[in-house]
Order: C-alpha cells, then sequence, then structure tokens
C-alpha cells in the first residue's frame, strides 16, 4: 500500500477501528512519532527515533533509572574480580525472542560483538576485550585485557546504538553496517511486519511471553516493563495541523512533538496535557564531514563555528525562549558535564565581516557546500534554513538539498565525493541523555574513520576520552570534559547550535507516561 493511499483512507479507519479493538476487548494506543520511523535496525543508525523503536522490540542486559544508575535488566546478576578485567553476567531464567526460541547466553555474545563494531562506547569496551564467551546456556564471561569499570554502563545504555539483544542467526550472520533481514527481539513488544506502511504507518503488538523483572520500580529503561496496552500503532503525520487536530478529536492518543506554533493551541484545551518529561531535550548540532573538501581543512571549519549565532538559530525552532537554552558547548546545559570552557567570544551576535575575512584567510577556494537539509524534521529542518542563510552571508558557495529525514540518515553514511553522492554537512538534533558524558556521547571522539558520520580525526581528543574511562573522582572527570570542550571548539567537526527542550502532548485518559524518552510498558488508557 502506498503512503498516499494509506492516509486518505486513515481518518475513516482511525474512528472506526478503536470501536472494534474495545468490541473484542483489546486496547489500541495511537502514538504520532517526531519524524517517521525509516531506520529499524538499532545498529546500524543513531537516530533517536529508531533508539525509541528499539526499546519497544528489543531488550538490554542492564537498564538505566531516572538517577542514571544501572540496573539489572536482563541480567540476573553480574560478578567482576577486583581488577574489573573477568566478568561474568547471569541470564534471568524464561528469557525468550518472539520467535518462541529461549534466549542463550550465544545470543548475547554474538549481540554484543555485533553492536560493538558501531557504538562508540561499545568500541571502547571491544578495544579492551581479550574474548567474550558463553561457557553455559545462561552465562556470558568477558575477559579483558585492562580494567573496564563501566562494562555494565555501556552494556545498558540509553542513546543509540542501543545494545539490543537478538537470536545469534541474526546478529553473527548480519553485517553490522547492513540491517538485519528480521526484526526479532526479547523485548515487551512485538514487530508486525506485515502491517508497516514506510511513511505513514509502524505497528507492534504485546509479547505475551515477555518476563518483565520480579522486583524493583518501573524507571527509564528499569525496572519490570509490564505492558499495559494490546497493540501500540505510530502514525506518521507530517502536517503539523493534521497531527494536531487528530490529537484533539481522539484519533491519536500522543502526539511526541508537538510544534511550537501551536502549543497554545493544545495549551487551552483541557482535554490535552503538555508536559516536559525530558529536560536534557536535544542538542542540536551542524555536523561537518571531515573527510572530502572543503570541511577537511580545520580553519574553514573554525571560521564557520565562529559564525554562529545560537540564538538566531534557535528562534527559528521557536520564539518562546523557555523551549531552547543558549548558550552551549559539547554537553547538554545545567548537567554536570557542562561548563564554559572554551567559550569566550563564541556565539553571540554574528560579525559577517569578520566571518567572511575568517572563510578567506582559512584558503577556501568557493568549492560547493552540500547541506543536507530534512525539510520533515521539527529541529533539523530549521536549523538547515538558517545555516544555508549564514553560509551565503559568510561567503561559502551553498548547494541547499531538500529531503526527507528518512533519507538524510541514509545518506550521511556515504564517505564518496559530492559527485557520488556524498554530502559536507548536515543538523542534527541528538537526545541530550546521551550526550551526558564522553563515555557515551560521539560528538566527544575523535577516532577517524571509525567515528560517527564526519569522521574527525583527533588524538588529542582520542587520549582525553581514553582518561575519561579510567578516571576515578568527579573532579578529574570534570576537567577531562572541560579540555575536551576547548578542543571541540577548536577542532570544530561540529558546532553547537543550542539546547531544545519540546514538550510532549497526550490526552488525559492516557495514563503511567513518564519521564525520559517515550516508552510504551507502563502506560495505559482509561
Amino acid at each position: 500500500m502506498q503512503r498516499r493511499t494509506f492516509l486518505a483512507s486513515a481518518a475513516a479507519a482511525s474512528l472506526a477501528a478503536p470501536n472494534l479493538a474495545r468490541a473484542a476487548g483489546s486496547s489500541v494506543l495511537r502514538f504520532v512519532p517526531y519524524v517517521d520511523l525509516a531506520v529499524l535496525d538499532p545498529v546500524t543508525n543513531t537516530n533517536a527515533i529508531t533508539r525509541t523503536h528499539s526499546f519497544l522490540v528489543f531488550d538490554s542486559l542492564f537498564g538505566v533509572d531516572e538517577q542514571m544508575q544501572v540496573q539489572n535488566q536482563m541480567a540476573e546478576g553480574v560478578v567482576s574480580d577486583v581488577d574489573s578485567k573477568d566478568w561474568t553476567i547471569t541470564l534471568r531464567e524464561g528469557l525468550r525472542f518472539h520467535d518462541g526460541s529461549p534466549v542463550l547466553g550465544r545470543d548475547v555474545v554474538a549481540s554484543i560483538k555485533r553492536w560493538g563494531a558501531r557504538d562508540v562506547f561499545a568500541m571502547s569496551l571491544m578495544e579492551v576485550v581479550d574474548e567474550i564467551s558463553a561457557p553455559t546456556d545462561r552465562t556470558v564471561r568477558f575477559r579483558l585485557k585492562s580494567s573496564f569499570r563501566l562494562l555494565p554502563d555501556a552494556l545498558g545504555k540509553l542513546s543509540p546504538n542501543m545494545p539490543a539483544i537478538m537470536p545469534e542467526r541474526l546478529a553473527a550472520h548480519t553485517d553490522p553496517f547492513k540491517a538485519v533481514p528480521e526484526l526479532i527481539g526479547s523485548g515487551p513488544f512485538r514487530f508486525v511486519a506485515s502491517e508497516r506502511v514506510p511513511g505513514a504507518r509502524v505497528v507492534y503488538e504485546k509479547f505475551h511471553g515477555y518476563v518483565p523483572r520480579p522486583t524493583g520500580r518501573p524507571s527509564l529503561t528499569a525496572g519490570p516493563k509490564i505492558v499495559k496496552v494490546d497493540r501500540v500503532e505510530w502514525l506518521t503525520m507530517p502536517e503539523t495541523a493534521t497531527a494536531v487536530a487528530a490529537l484533539q478529536s481522539g484519533e491519536v492518543d500522543w502526539l511526541e512533538t508537538p510544534p511550537p506554533d501551536l502549543l497554545p493551541v493544545l495549551r487551552k484545551d483541557k482535554r490535552i496535557k503538555i508536559a516536559v518529561h525530558d529536560s536534557t531535550g536535544q542538542v542540536a548540532i551542524l555536523r561537518f564531514n571531515c573527510l572530502i573538501p572543503p570541511f577537511d581543512n580545520q580553519a574553514l571549519r573554525r571560521a564557520v563555528l565562529r559564525a554562529v549565532d545560537q540564538t538566531e538559530f534557535m528562534s527559528a525552532y521557536s520564539t518562546d525562549p523557555s523551549l531552547w537554552h543558549v548558550p552551549m558547548g559539547l554537553f547538554p546545559v545545567d548537567t554536570p558535564m557542562a561548563s564554559k570552557a572554551g567559550m569566550d567570544g563564541l556565539f553571540g551576535k554574528t560579525d559577517i565581516a569578520r566571518a567572511k575575512a575568517e572563510v578567506a584567510a582559512s584558503g577556501y577556494k568557493g568549492e560547493r557546500v552540500v547541506l543536507m537539509s530534512p525539510t520533515d524534521h521539527p529541529v533539523n529542518g530549521p536549523m538547515a534554513n538558517v545555516a544555508a542563510d549564514l553560509f551565503k552571508r559568510i561567503g561559502l558557495n551553498v548547494d541547499q538539498q531538500a529531503m526527507d529525514s528518512g533519507t538524510m540518515f541514509q545518506r550521511r553514511n556515504s564517505k564518496l565525493g559530492l559527485d557520488k553522492g556524498g554530502w559536507n554537512v548536515f543538523p542534527s538534533a541528538i537526545n541530550g541523555l546521551g550526550q551526558l558524558n564522553p563515555a557515551d556521547s560521539f560528538l566527544a571522539r575523535g577516532n577517524g574513520e571509525g567515528a560517527w558520520y564526519g569522521w574527525p580525526t583527533s588524538p588529542r581528543t582520542e587520549v582525553l576520552h581514553a582518561a575519561y574511562l579510567q578516571a576515578a573522582t568527579e573532579v578529574e572527570r570534570k576537567k577531562i570534559c572541560a579540555d575536551l570542550q576547548v578542543i571541540a571548539l577548536e577542532e570544530a567537526p561540529s558546532i553547537p547550535l543550542g539546547q531544545v527542550v519540546s514538550p510532549t502532548a497526550y490526552r488525559r485518559d492516557l495514563k503511567g507516561v513518564s519521564n525520559g524518552f517515550p516508552r510504551f510498558w507502563g502506560v495505559s488508557k482509561d
């Protein structure tokens, strides 16, 4: 079915379906994500929508609560030696995949190895791994070449790429740079592939074979994941007014990111609740391709960074300053590792004359600059438009190429030149929960072609990143983070644009919506 055909029939179907569902004794939660789910594999991409999807379908060995403490999840227990070099994880009994097969130690080993080839935190772990094995069906052993105290933190991380556990037959036989042929997890919901309509609808059903943790309190990705609805439908609605109207009429239950200009309308509707459930918000950036001209030139990247007025960028998202924070450096504002290090004289009003002179002095020769511009994204779209205008004003030969987010998420993988579909710069709105510290943040790496899109090489960054992983005190960690920020602003693989704090909107008969990114266990409909 084509997206246009689906949407044409959706208005009638969405009204009729709830009655059918109630008659059958089942409940359906309808959710409008901020952008279409284009990438399904939890390992192959770092966009937040894929992370949110992945936590429905897959489970992880450990979870993280709202205090950022790691808790056992699929793991029943974990022990390590005094040097944190030998770890054994025991799996809970009764864990099963959606295809009915039991979750075994060898599934975990294969999943971790595949994830370890893509995720930045995982790469740090894999650098010190001597061997990962499954001595029994319910145990996994890590033998490390050196101490790694953060092993549970890595295996339970909140941010993309999710450390998803999947069957060995998929994890061991699928290139980590290619998508798995089917989505089989052991999470609380089952992905219904037959009902997916790309660009329009994604469907999940309660997995009746899921075994929640028997103890603890639900908090972020930790604790018992108790499902209270039978079915979750994600409905993509690029037209924001349509999405708001659907929420008001009851055709949908939850709108992930309501448009800022329509928030006053929603706030007047007593049937709708507006709340900020994730205070870390989204870290908005521009990301340069450091492999090809012209942004393989650090002096040019720095000149562009020095031209950025963060308030100008954030105001393009919303004129309401309560929905964003500036100035922002490498880490989200008002989080433990945030600082003003290296930010003197940056991110205020743009001095066009100075910026033009610095661009010219960098050696820029008028090369074409391909800026990927996702028109359907509520944050990245406005950021791209402001960037295009700024680039023109400071003398760059900008080629702003409009596309949807799914296309951008795929195209940014390309390391090829512009004549072969490559790119120079793209905007990204990264979930703040994944940027709280260098262990988890892919913006705090400079490991060349193993780095996040843009692939910067920075030996100084890598030395400090390694030091952070071994730091014993909070004072040491904060000093390292300040030094990392100074380097990031000097070498400019990315430009921080500000921190967006987007509220979410849902109908008041929806109960159990909790802090953090959207999770669908624990949520019920009256």
